[in-house]
């Protein structure tokens, strides 16, 4: 009952109708009882005077007493016609004189006796008396009338009672139903609004457009709303600010340390011209070095917790989006990593479209960055790095809802494309997870490169899935989003970067 409003609303209407229809059935039923009884009154008067009409008894066996009927039941006959009819009959049980199709029951006792009898598709009702007679001796009189009040209501009990009743409470139920949901259509309106929001969307709800029966449930969610996003707004500054006061440092350390890395490579190569011991120096440059790594491991820590909070801030969507040239974004790649991509013998390809999407390029940049700095860094050297671009009428994975909401753009698409170590088929749902990393995982990792990157294709409504590399090894990282054609239509001009 408390599950649905409308259905609760529609019994709680409905059931106080039926009752009401019982009730005037009941009352109708009790007054023709009432009339019933009366006419039973009748017929029970008059019954002596049937037996007062019986003057004699029968002149030989087998034959009618003389019967001579009184005013009284003359004027009962010719009023009602054919509906009463009236029977004497003996003590035997059988009639002697009058309608000899009643039946009837000799009275043990003195006192009237009533009954109902069906004749020719009518029901009687019959008044049954035994009597002393004048000239007959004791006989029974019966006085049939179809006029019964009570009989002509069970009759009309179909048509005039219950499906006058049944007409009405269906009436009241499709009217109750049409007024229930005409009255729910606003809170149909505020549902829909609530389920359309963004997960980021805490703005509080319009009470004015809203009935004020919902009004309190409505100040509760703003209310909800309101500390939700004060405590998201808390974290989000949290993280914002410890990556800013992170920063600074961070990059003064790793240049100090850079520089003293620097200073101890000339120095060691200084011994070397002059013959010298390089034992100690080899000992401080490998402790430089250790300190190094952890600068700089630690500054992209902090690079990532920024672009994370970047990534998950709401000031983000209120930010005019922009076309991003997802061809100009990969050949930026190519020209960023490709001097650590030759430092270890990778073969870094570039296959690009021409295509454009909506969004914020700054945490694409960010998105794709991760992605290829995950592919050089964990492929091993010799091996082969491939980052495309390009277009497609649908996406390759997603469900009805994502394909049907871009369906009249298109897809663009972005993938990088290794064959490294790559990623067991049954870890590949949980390395979007924060702080998450494959296991076997070689080289040093924050595990926030694809959490970062799984948030920001999220702001942009795309869809980042994981599949087995191109060379049946490796991992491939594709990244779909929804476009709009350009306003010029070029984007089918294709430029391809062999390896």
């Amino acid at each position: 009952m408390t599950a649905n409003l409308r259905f609760r609303l529609l019994v709680l209407l409905l059931v106080p109708l039926v009752l009401l229809a019982l009730m005037g059935g009941w009352f109708g039923y009790t007054s023709a009882d009432e009339a019933s009884t009366q006419h039973d009154q009748r017929l029970m008067r008059l019954l002596p005077a049937l037996a007062d009409s019986v003057l004699a008894p029968s002149i030989a066996e087998g034959t009618p007493p003389l019967v001579s009927l009184t005013p009284a039941i003359e004027d009962f006959l010719r009023g009602q016609g054919d509906e009463v009819g009236y029977a004497i009959g003996d003590l035997q049980g059988h009639v002697v004189a009058g309608d000899t199709w009643i039946k009837f029951d000799v009275p043990t006792t003195s006192l009237a006796e009533f009954h109902s009898q069906e004749h020719d598709g009518v029901t009687y009702r019959v008044a049954v008396l035994k009597a002393e007679t004048y000239g007959a001796g004791e006989l029974v009189v019966m006085l049939a009338d179809s006029s019964d009040v009570r009989q002509q209501w069970v009759r009309q009990l179909l048509t005039h009672v219950l499906l006058p009743n049944l007409l009405l409470i269906a009436g009241a139920a499709v009217a109750i139903y049409w007024s229930v949901s005409r009255a729910f259509k606003p809170l149909h309106k505020l549902t829909q609004a609530v389920e359309r929001r963004s997960p980021r969307d805490l703005s509080p709800i319009d009470e004015q457009t809203t009935p004020a029966e919902v009004r309190p449930l409505v100040r509760s969610l703003n209310r909800l709303f309101a500390l939700v996003n004060a405590q998201a707004e808390g974290q989000r500054r949290f993280v914002a600010d410890a990556a800013h006061q992170l920063r600074t440092p961070l990059a003064a350390l790793q240049a100090q340390v850079e520089a003293w890395a620097l200073s101890a490579e000339s120095a060691q190569r200084a011994a070397r011209r002059k013959g010298e011991s390089e034992a100690p120096v080899m000992l401080t440059l490998a402790q430089i070095e250790q300190l190094r790594d952890a600068t700089r491991r630690t500054s992209q820590l902090a690079r990532q917790l920024l672009a994370l909070s970047r990534a998950d801030a709401r000031n983000a969507e209120v930010q005019p989006l922009q076309q991003v040239d997802l061809k100009e974004l990969c050949e930026s790649m190519l020209e960023t990593f490709i001097d650590r991509a030759s430092a270890k013998g990778l073969d870094f390809g570039l296959e690009t479209e021409s295509v454009s999407v909506w969004g914020h390029s700054w945490l694409l940049r960010e998105l794709v960055s991760n992605l290829v700095e995950n592919a050089v860094k964990y492929t091993p050297e010799g091996g082969s790095v491939t980052l495309r671009c390009g277009r497609r009428a649908k996406p390759l994975g997603s469900d009805d809802a994502v394909l049907l909401a871009s369906a009249l753009s298109g897809w663009a698409f972005v993938e990088v494309d290794d064959d490294g170590p790559g990623v067991p088929v049954e870890e590949r749902s949980q390395i979007t997870q924060r702080f998450y990393r494959a296991q076997g995982a070689v080289g040093e990792g924050t595990g926030l490169g694809l959490a970062i990157a799984d948030e920001i294709a999220q702001l942009h409504q795309g869809v980042l899935s994981f599949d087995e590399g191109s060379s049946h090894r490796g991992l491939l990282v594709r990244l779909e989003l929804p476009i709009e054609l350009s306003a010029d239509g070029n984007n089918d001009g294709r430029a391809n970067s062999g390896h």
